[in-house]
């Protein structure tokens, strides 16, 4: 059973999260439908988003910039995400989410899931998932009373405005939270304190749209800096341009060359 914080601390929590007046959170739910699933997917399809169907897809959609990549940091950690990537529209939610949790509960909110191919269809996922678009995020459940009933009313509001879609899930416990890119990124412009995450996300876009996209596959025995050497850069603007947290480079992974 979803319990509603009462009226006047919910008007404290928005305002500390500079979201203004809203209507009431009681009126909506995060209880999974049709229609939710309907409004969801109607998203989907109004932004002309790719439902991509493999693996390959997904990866081919990060290099050419469509989806970028959810690398973790202080404030959210990933677990068992096959393909950590997502809409930029959805990585800003993240980030942004996932700090002001780390602001109230001490603790990193944790994402089991993001971009995910329909050839990876779960049994328990609807007909209609927008996984596939990047649009939507896994959020694992906390155990703690209050960090689970912030992250509920949270939701719940960004609901009521419009933003995304959001459906508490029992097995396994975790939120499904679908994005809505136009709707979201309009309420970042307006809310306020959400400048810096609009630069990161004009940023993600200008290096993408920079690059000459060559790109190289890695081969036995290379290393990032033998790379760099050779396409006349630097390992900080080649892991940039990847999106890396570390030199770490695999066989067959195929590396975005950043433009001289």
């Amino acid at each position: 059973m979803i319990r509603f914080l009462r009226p006047t601390a919910l008007v404290v929590l928005l305002a500390a999260l500079g979201m203004g007046a809203a209507a009431p959170a009681a009126a909506q739910s995060l209880r999974g439908s049709r229609p939710s699933i309907d409004r969801m997917y109607q998203q989907a399809r109004n932004h002309d988003l790719t439902f991509y169907r493999t693996g390959t897809g997904v990866r081919g959609a990060a290099r050419d910039g469509d989806l970028v990549r959810l690398s973790g940091n202080e404030h959210y950690r990933l677990s068992g995400v096959s393909y950590p990537y997502a809409l930029p529209s959805a990585r800003i939610f993240v980030q942004r989410l996932a700090a002001q949790y780390y602001a109230q509960c001490g603790e990193r909110l944790v994402i089991t899931s993001a971009a995910r191919p329909t050839s990876l269809r779960l049994v328990n996922s609807a007909d209609r998932s927008v996984h596939p678009t990047g649009m939507a995020v896994d959020i694992r459940k906390p155990r703690g009373r209050a960090c689970l009933a912030w992250l509920r009313q949270t939701l719940l509001s960004l609901e009521t405005q419009g933003v995304l879609e959001a459906t508490e899930e029992n097995r396994p416990p975790h939120f499904h939270v679908a994005v809505f890119p136009t709707q979201y990124r309009r309420y970042v412009n307006n809310a306020g304190g959400g400048d810096e995450d609009a630069r990161s996300e004009r940023r993600t876009a200008s290096r993408t749209a920079s690059s000459s996209r060559a790109t190289y596959r890695v081969r036995q025995g290379d290393s990032l800096w033998e790379i760099a050497r050779r396409n006349d850069t630097t390992v900080d603007r080649l892991r940039a341009a990847n999106d890396m947290r570390s030199n770490r480079i695999v066989p067959g992974q195929v590396l975005i060359i950043p433009a001289r």
